[in-house]
């Protein structure tokens, strides 16, 4: 069994929506990938159905966005509909803040499928279906993988009919990160135990496909939970004719009996012409609440389900993941080919793993406000409800979704300076206002910002606080310059101060006015920079005459000479730092 292959830096297991984001994130990056699917083919079923602005940005960053959002719906209402068929409160949001729409719905069979057609575009990348992992180990400075060609379970729908045959091939990578889903093998060798709740409440889901030439869910053109107790329903708008229900069983329903035909058929009369539709697929389900002990065992990292299993409620599941892969990528750059330490890959856990159990909570808590079985909790219930709705301002953060967890790391967990106020920026991520380029093209901020870390200058030139050598060190880093400022607030005349080294700064204006509002809203002044990592998560905020101290403190992170180590391996890295105040 040769050693074909010692070049790979990331090897990654499972080509889902994690697993790919993240080879799309990595490949864009230039780093060599192999990426290993168990399953020869796609399973051709839909699974996630929605995603949200947060994750439509990543996807930005991975260059998918525009791709994907062209087979979603964008912009769909979320309704809670009670039993008699009246809409107790609806969610709908049509501003922004992330550049994207907040609600899209798609069908996961299409996504994946572009998702990994585009891989094509990075020849570093290698992506292998129907090859399986076989075993792996690891020492201190990479991990030998074996994989060998599978049959496929199916996705988990059917038991695997062989054992991995053929002879196994040998390859290395500096890290392996297993997107592998909740049955991770990887996960299983590692001995890492999942920890939280079953429930053992099972749902039945039918996808259905309008027939050819029939218009069959004009009726339903929004997301619907349909709140009744004697049969909570979920109703899915998905793209190009295509339809998700979910049935709650009731008690003393059986498997066998909910996915019976006629079952079917009668449970979906009550919502569409059966006789005008196709049934892709009708499955009865559980689900769990799970997060796995820790998410790094030496080399070897888990992502996606592998990490957190969340129930569907939210539609937050595969979005986890998604965030999963952001995190990750630029990191492992960051230690592969710019000389951080290796310890930075620990902050993966530190920072994603309490914002993945918070959407684990609120997706149970979404679980259990729909599917209430007592007729007179659900009276009390609905009542409650409507009497939020028009309490102010707590009616407009119910109807916008408020209560979803923002996307926030814990103080002292994360890569980057420790917030020093309760509402401060570190930790959280920046908007993405449109902006109005000096050509006076609009533009979202990240495509301006780019891969890497950047300087944000609240109406000024964040280089005005840093000599020429932090300056080449940054630049080095591959960090952009920019000034951001009002709409028709763009310095002109005599205001306009000319440097030699102008190309460096991009000056654009705000648009839409989100980013000069949160600049204001997090306590920043005119003149005052923020320094954002690749995720565009604040590393900093600072006023100007501050900044060189807080860049030193980044370039810190870095090694000097990270461009003349072999084979993408610094020479030396510093010792990592997190958690501490600037003196």
């Amino acid at each position: 069994m040769a050693l074909l292959d010692n070049g790979y830096d990331v090897a990654i297991v499972g080509l889902g929506p994690t697993g790919l984001t993240l080879a799309h994130l990595l490949g864009r990056r230039g780093l060599r990938v192999l990426a290993l699917e168990r399953e020869p083919q796609f399973y051709g079923n839909a699974r996630a159905v929605y995603t949200d602005d947060e994750c439509m940005r990543v996807f930005q960053a991975a260059g998918l966005a525009a791709d994907l959002e062209a087979d979603m719906l964008i912009d769909t209402p979320v309704q809670w509909v009670l039993e008699d068929g009246s809409v107790l409160s609806q969610l709908r949001r049509t501003d922004r803040p992330y550049g994207w729409a907040v609600s899209n719905f798609f069908y996961q069979p299409f996504l994946e499928t572009k998702m990994e057609k585009l891989l094509e575009r990075y020849p570093n990348v290698t992506a292998l279906r129907g090859r399986e992992l076989v075993s792996f180990s690891q020492d201190e400075s990479g991990v030998v993988i074996q994989h060998a060609a599978s049959a496929g379970t199916q996705y988990g729908q059917a038991p695997s009919t062989a054992a991995p045959s053929g002879e196994a091939v040998r390859a290395r990578a500096k890290w392996l990160v297993a997107c592998d889903g909740g049955r991770s093998s990887v996960r299983s060798r590692l001995g890492i135990k999942m920890v939280g709740k079953s429930f053992p409440e099972p749902w039945l889901v039918v996808d259905i496909k309008a027939k050819e030439g029939e218009d069959c869910f004009r009726h339903l053109p929004y997301f619907n939970f349909y709140c009744d107790p004697k049969t909570p329903t979920v109703s899915c708008p998905q793209p190009k004719g295509r339809h998700r229900f979910e049935f709650l069983l009731t008690p003393g329903q059986t498997k066998e009996r909910m996915e019976d035909p006629a079952t079917v058929r009668a449970l979906l009369s009550s919502h569409v012409d059966v006789d005008k539709v196709e049934v892709l697929r009708r499955l009865v389900y559980t689900f769990n609440a799970l997060v796995a002990e820790r998410w790094r065992d030496g080399r070897v990292l888990i992502a996606g389900d592998a990490a957190h299993m969340t129930p569907q409620f939210m539609g937050q599941g595969m979005s986890s993941g998604v965030r999963d892969a952001h995190n990750l990528a630029w990191k492992l750059e960051a230690v592969l080919r710019k000389g951080a330490d290796p310890a930075l890959i620990d902050t993966y856990e530190s920072e994603r793993k309490p914002h993945a159990k918070e959407m684990i909570d609120i997706s149970v808590r979404m679980k259990d406000f729909v599917s209430l079985a007592n007729p007179l909790l659900a009276k009390l219930r609905n009542v409650v409800v409507r009497t939020l709705l028009v309490t102010p301002r707590v009616g407009d953060y119910l109807r916008e979704a408020r209560f979803k967890p923002p996307p926030t790391y814990p103080n002292g967990a994360y890569f980057g300076v420790p917030r020093r106020r309760r509402k401060g920026a570190e930790g959280r991520p920046i908007p993405q206002p449109k902006v109005r380029t000096f050509r006076g093209r609009p533009a979202l901020l990240d495509d301006i910002l780019g891969e890497d870390f950047s300087l944000v200058g609240y109406a000024c030139d964040p280089r005005a606080g840093l000599d020429a050598g932090s300056i080449t060190r940054l630049s080095a880093l591959g960090a952009r310059f920019a000034a951001l400022f009002p709409f028709g607030g763009r310095p002109q005349g005599d205001a306009v101060k000319r440097t030699s080294a102008a190309g460096a700064l991009v000056e654009v204006e705000d648009l839409s006015g989100e980013g000069i509002a949160w600049f204001r809203a997090v306590g920043a002044r005119k003149g005052d920079v923020a320094v954002i990592r690749p995720d565009k998560f604040v590393y900093a905020l600072t006023p100007g005459r501050e900044l060189a101290r807080t860049a030193a403190r980044l370039i810190d992170a870095f090694t000097d000479s990270f461009e003349t180590g072999a084979a993408g391996e610094p020479v030396a890295a510093p010792a990592f730092i997190q958690g501490t105040t600037d003196a």
